[in-house]
């Protein structure tokens, strides 16, 4: 009977990240509004009914997958800012590699979170506690005391999200001025790893 049991939770944890999934890339794909729970069940491979029976509705899945994201997007981002003995320069390169990294294996992740952040983020900011890990973080506390004076810190972290997030945003745009396929793009960004570390440095030592 135990051993039944086991193998009915693993079962329903493994069709709920199933559906998870699934909804985490037609959300970004199409956005909230134009998403179907039938699109998201296709998707997933399985029956529209099933997938009312684990998350009810669209929004409440969305919610999960939302908060899930912003999760995804923050979760070692804290671990860097709150680390004492990492001096400001690593840091800023820990930074632009976990943000880098994250965002190749998922380019719609900005536009995805971006786009719920202008509808919901009082929400999301206080289920992810965003002011707390960052702004009172020992990340801010060493750019007031490194870096350029009178400076407000939230500019030099603007200036680092933007750098690493923008070409994303930004990408069809950018594919059209640079006259560059997906392969030559990719190119680009992975070269642009060292390259906005380099700059966010530069600013510091202004």
């Amino acid at each position: 009977m135990a051993k039944k049991l086991i193998v009915a939770e693993e079962l329903t944890q493994n069709t709920e990240e199933k559906i998870k999934s699934a909804a985490r890339k037609v959300f970004m794909s199409k956005g909230l509004a134009a998403t179907r729970t039938r699109d998201i069940a296709e998707e997933a491979g399985i029956n529209l009914a099933l997938l009312n029976y684990y998350f009810r509705s669209k929004d409440n899945l969305f919610t999960i997958v939302m908060l899930e994201s912003m999760q995804q997007f923050m979760k070692g981002v804290k671990g860097i800012v709150s680390n004492e003995e990492l001096s400001l320069h690593g840091k800023v390169d820990a930074l632009v590699e976990h943000y880098m990294s994250l965002l190749l294996t998922n380019p719609d992740l900005p536009m995805f979170i971006l786009s719920e952040l202008r509808q919901n983020s009082g929400k999301i900011a206080s289920t992810v506690q965003i002011n707390k890990a960052i702004v009172q973080s020992h990340f801010f506390k060493q750019i007031k005391q490194e870096g350029p004076a009178k400076v407000h810190p939230i500019h030099f972290f603007m200036n680092l999200i933007g750098l690493c997030v923008f070409p994303y945003l930004a990408e069809p745009m950018l594919k059209i001025i640079g006259d560059l396929d997906d392969k030559g793009y990719q190119k680009l960004l992975l070269e642009r790893k060292k390259l906005v570390s380099i700059w966010m440095k530069q600013i510091l030592e202004k």
